[in-house]
């Protein structure tokens, strides 16, 4: 062990052959990461996280044996409990007026003793959704059955369902930061975000992407820079497929040219991204391989409009690549911004803002973690190999979108979230990372962070609350820099 830590602390080869020893500091960071996903998993109202009335449907299903959706007419959805489904249609509706909402204690007062007045079934639409793999609302649909088991009203089975998808995405964090060979730091910055906690704390999806992406992230650089874990990365691969299929390049990171004849392990990652692919081929073809189209609010003409079927884009791209690539750049410009306080912290389906001074702040907290260190050695060909991997599936995230959440032939992309950048950015704050750590940056670090949270954490319970928050955006106001400075947006 004392050769270990010498051998971290001198900056040692990439192909180590151990991984740096938990320092205090990470494990209270990690104490911290825990304690701000129970916060917003407690804290935040039901169905208030992107989507999450559409996720909740979806592991309903799954709890009760369902794993395809069937059609309706033109809904996709599947017939559930109506006492379930008055949950988000009655009590905590999304498409509310642009008025001041408030939530207390008497609606959830009302909601849990309201089942035996909702008795039977009806049908719910959740068709962005449809096509999700099971794995993904596996934790939520446990968590329902945990809360069914102990005689739970519906509005406890949904904050069980909270709880044990939280959990989960908890416990792949850890098995990702213990299977990390380097860079520790940069992952513990990733999740240190307040929008990782507050993802993961709901009934998103986000909780088994994020946690295998990390995971996955991991599995592969230890494969490839310790030669260990292989089987891990087999199992991995096609849970991470199953997740969201364009994370599944991440595994790249780990790929190496063979370092001696009988090196395989640039095979072997390849092997398990082949079979990744082929799961979620798998589950497409199983699951009618069919695309369901759902209405969005176009961002360009803010008029209700029908997804583009993915044939008619596609052809789009093909037709004109060098017009996509700048469809791609225009979009990627226009919404960087965006990305960047979507990835930090924007609660309430992205309609609270932190206050302003949240946003450098997080900032400063990151370039701390690439100053943490990389805890070894690397090339400028190995850096660029990694930005490459990550620019790639940033890239593959964009054209999805464009492919399943556009209008049909727009010149724009819809629908990408800066949260969908998360599993990408341990290995992009890694690639920049200096081999050892900057004097005073961890202690910079660890400090940004938890301030940050404390004022996420602060910022939804007060725009939930106590003072309320409308649905639609806020803007800074012009005559009081300060309240924007200082006060989450509904306050401004």
């Amino acid at each position: 062990m004392r050769n270990e830590r010498i051998g971290m602390a001198q900056g040692v080869r990439g192909d180590m052959l151990f991984a740096a020893p938990w320092s205090a500091l990470e494990q209270c960071l990690l104490v911290a990461i825990c304690l701000a996903t129970l916060f917003f998993t407690l804290a935040t109202p039901p169905f208030q996280a992107p989507d999450e009335n559409q996720h909740y449907m979806k592991a309903l299903l799954l709890s009760e044996g369902g794993v395809l959706t069937t059609q309706h007419g033109e809904a996709i959805g599947a017939a559930l409990l109506r006492a379930a489904i008055d949950l988000h249609a009655v009590d905590f509706p999304t498409d509310v007026p642009a008025t001041v909402r408030r939530f207390d204690a008497t609606k959830l007062g009302h909601s849990w003793n309201a089942d035996a007045s909702r008795p039977g079934t009806v049908f719910a639409e959740f068709p962005n959704v449809a096509s999700y793999a099971p794995t993904l609302y596996a934790p939520g649909a446990a968590g329902l059955l945990i809360g069914d088991a102990l005689g739970l009203p519906q509005l406890g089975r949904f904050y069980a369902g909270r709880i044990v998808n939280a959990l989960v995405a908890l416990a792949l964090l850890i098995a990702a930061l213990r299977l990390l060979p380097f860079g520790r730091m940069a992952m513990l910055g990733t999740a240190l975000l307040p929008t990782f906690a507050y993802q993961i704390g709901s009934m998103s999806p986000d909780a088994v992407i994020n946690g295998m992406g990390f995971l996955g992230l991991a599995l592969a650089l230890r494969v490839g820079f310790m030669d260990r874990g292989s089987a891990g990365l087999v199992l991995a691969a096609p849970l991470l497929a199953l997740a969201k299929g364009v994370y599944l390049p991440l595994m790249a990171a780990g790929l190496r040219w063979p370092q001696y004849r009988r090196d395989m392990r640039m095979w072997l990652v390849l092997g398990a991204m082949a079979l990744g692919a082929a799961a979620f081929i798998g589950w497409m073809k199983y699951s009618g391989g069919s695309q369901a189209l759902y209405h969005i609010m176009s961002r360009k003409t803010g008029e209700s409009v029908l997804t583009a079927p993915l044939a008619d884009q596609l052809a789009v791209i093909l037709n004109d690549p060098v017009g996509y690539v700048r469809i791609l750049t225009s979009s990627v410009i226009e919404r960087a911004p965006v990305y960047a306080l979507q990835i930090v912290g924007r609660f309430g389906w992205n309609a609270i803002l932190l206050p302003l001074i949240a946003y450098p702040l997080a900032a400063v907290m990151l370039a701390a973690a690439i100053l943490s260190g990389a805890e070894a050695r690397f090339g400028g060909a190995q850096r660029l190999w990694w930005l490459a991997v990550a620019g790639g599936v940033a890239v593959l995230i964009e054209t999805a979108m464009y492919l399943t959440g556009t209008p049909p032939g727009a010149d724009f992309i819809q629908g990408t979230q800066g949260r969908y950048f998360l599993p990408i950015l341990p290995l992009v704050l890694l690639a920049l990372s200096p081999d050892r750590a900057v004097r005073g940056a961890r202690t910079l670090f660890a400090a940004s962070a938890c301030l940050l949270l404390l004022i996420a954490a602060a910022s939804a319970y007060d725009s939930f609350w106590v003072h309320g928050f409308v649905t639609s955006d806020g803007m800074p106001p012009h005559d009081s820099v300060t309240r924007a400075l200082l006060l989450p947006s509904p306050r401004w």
